[in-house]
Parts: structure tokens; sequence; C-alpha cells
């Protein structure tokens, strides 16, 4: 689904006037011909607000326009290393393997974390459903087909669930959210383990609806009665989807927010903050953690070699701070301060000569 027709489907919401306004101030670039157009694309989990930090950001300084397109994880990565974009963004790290094939060197930089949360569309029900991890994915495996399955119903014992097929809906792209997903049932599901794996892209059993962007399984979920399917929590808040309670690694059913997604980063090390930032954080056995939590990333050179690459940084260092405000409003979870303030100080520009474009 394009960007045009996700405006369409948010209705009169708080994230559609933060999108509007990008919009228009990506148009207005053209009449501006002092400034810099910085273009970035990638991944559609984050959309919403790198959409609300562009809006902002462009009207607070003068040089440059960022513009940034929702085209999934796998078209940002492939731009980026082609270098057709000026960033990449992407909620699944790259390789070692795809690493090595680029030919400069690339830093993942976090910049909030965020759940993958299972949405659902079951009229004339009303109740607060519970999965574990192993039922999850017994149901985009297709060995679970109906919503009163005995598994399913034994979870919900309170309810009465309805004899109607499930339809799942997943990603038809190659997508970090798949990736995040499929990491999670990697880690809970030994079946999935083996005949479906984890990636960004995945071989599905043919009885499921495959849409392409967090905006495509969006309007899917609207349209398909019975059908279940994985977006990011923004999405799944702003059109009012009832949301699965999933049990984490330990043993509590646990919905999806801003502060269940915190918890599950409560784990990192001393080290992983210095690390390559490569990490994953589902499934973390925090007793508060949402289990499909994740970081999303911003792909940039490691080595500064125009004067786009400078703007980038500056963008990110606002970004890891001042714009971390606006993580929770739209329903993600700012990043540890300690792990900002240290990626901060990675990417600073403040040792190099002004006027100047300097290698690390």
């Amino acid at each position: 689904m394009q960007q045009r027709q996700f405006y369409n489907l948010l209705g009169r919401s708080p994230i559609k006037l933060i999108l509007i306004g990008f919009v228009f101030a990506t148009f207005c670039v053209e009449s501006v011909s002092a400034q810099v157009r910085i273009n970035g694309a990638g991944a559609s989990f984050p959309y919403p607000i790198y959409a609300r930090w562009i809006s902002e950001y462009n009207q607070h300084q003068n040089d440059y326009r960022f513009n940034y397109q929702s085209i999934g994880s796998g078209g940002g990565i492939r731009q980026f290393s082609n270098r057709t974009v000026h960033f990449g963004a992407s909620d699944s790290p790259m390789t070692d393997d795809h690493l090595e094939r680029v030919d400069r060197d690339i830093m993942h930089i976090p910049t909030v974390m965020g759940s993958v949360v299972i949405a659902y569309n079951l009229p004339g029900f009303e109740g607060n459903l519970r999965l574990t991890g192993e039922i999850l994915a017994d149901i985009f495996m297709r060995n679970i087909t109906k919503w009163n399955h005995p598994s399913i119903q034994k979870l919900n014992p309170n309810y009465k669930l309805p004899d109607e097929y499930i339809m799942p809906v997943r990603r038809a792209d190659g997508s970090g959210t798949t990736d995040i997903f499929s990491d999670y049932l990697n880690k809970v599901s030994q079946t999935w383990a083996k005949n479906i794996g984890r990636g960004t892209a995945l071989r599905w059993p043919m009885q499921t609806i495959g849409a392409r962007g967090n905006e495509g399984v969006t309007g899917m979920l609207r349209q398909i009665p019975g059908s279940i399917g994985y977006i990011e929590l923004a999405y799944a808040k702003q059109f009012n989807f009832p949301m699965i309670q999933l049990k984490n690694a330990a043993g509590n059913f646990i919905s999806p927010s801003p502060k269940t997604v915190s918890a599950a980063a409560l784990g990192l090390t001393e080290a992983e903050f210095y690390g390559d930032y490569r990490l994953s954080i589902t499934n973390s056995t925090h007793e508060q953690a949402y289990p499909i939590s994740a970081f999303t990333y911003i792909l940039i050179p490691t080595l500064i070699e125009t004067e786009h690459d400078i703007a980038v940084r500056q963008f990110l260092d606002w970004s890891l701070s001042e714009g971390q405000s606006f993580a929770e409003t739209l329903h993600y979870a700012p990043l540890p301060e300690r792990l900002a303030k240290i990626i901060r100080e990675r990417i600073s520009l403040e040792d190099r000569p002004k006027g100047k474009i300097a290698n690390e």
C-alpha cells in the first residue's frame, strides 16, 4: 500500500496531521533552492516517528530538507547499499555476509524501541485474548485454523470463542518487522525454527495473505473478518485494533506498551552499550517485558565522505536527544538514556574541523 493510501486510512488522527505536515514540508523543498535535500528510505515500522522527527527538524533549520520513504527494511538496505539514498532504515540488522558485500563500512544506529503486536479482527468478540508463542507459531504455520481451537480456548476460559476460521496476514515484502516477528517465534517454537526460520522474507504457507508494509497489513486486517496479523504498535493503536496479550519468558501475559518495551531492554549489558548495536531483545527474561520488542535502526556510513553524511549525523544527534521526547506519544519507547548518550558521543562531529569533511 502506498503512503498516500495510508493517509486515507488514518482518518482525522494526530498521526495523519503529522504525516500531512511531513508531506507538505517535503514538497516545499522545491521552492527553497538554497536547501540541500537529504533522502532516506526503509522500514515502515518507525515511519510515524521518523515523519514526526523530520517535520519538527525541518522547521528548525534552514540548510537541509530531509525526506523519508517507507518502503520496507529490505528496500532501505538495498537503496543505502547502492548509494541511492543518504541514509537507510531497517528493523533488521544487516548480516555479516551482507556487510562484507557493501563497498563501505556501515554503522547501525538505534533510534527508538518498538513492539511488533499481534492485532486481530474478530467481529462481535469483546475480550482480551491471550496466546503463547507456540500457539502463535502454529496459527501462522496453519496448524491451528479456528478461533475456538482447544489450545486457544484453554488459555481463554472466560470467553466463548467463535467457530470461525483464522486468516493470517503477513508481510509480502522484505521486512524488518517480519524479521523481529520470526526472531521471536524462532526462540519459542522448535517447529517454527525447523520449518520456517528467521528472516526478512520467509517461505510462508499457502493459506496466508501477504501485504506490503505495516500500512498494507493494517489495511488487510481492517477488511478481513477473522484475520490476525503482526504490525507495529502505533498502527494498531491508531485503528483501535484489539491486541493479543502474549506470554513472556517469565510466564506472564503482557500487553504491548512503551513501558513493557522499555522493560525488554533492561537486560542489556555494559559491553552491549559499546558494541555494534545489532542486538535482539525479543523474548526478554524480564518479568514485565513484552516479548516481541526490538530496536529500529538508521544506517549511516562509518566514514564521513560527503556534506550529506555530516547532515545526517546532525539530524541523528537531535533525534537521540530532543527527538526522544516524541517517542511515547507515538507508542514507541525511548532509548535508555545512557545508551543514547554513548551513541551521540560515537557519532559526534565536535572534534572535526569546521567546514571540512574529515574521515574517522
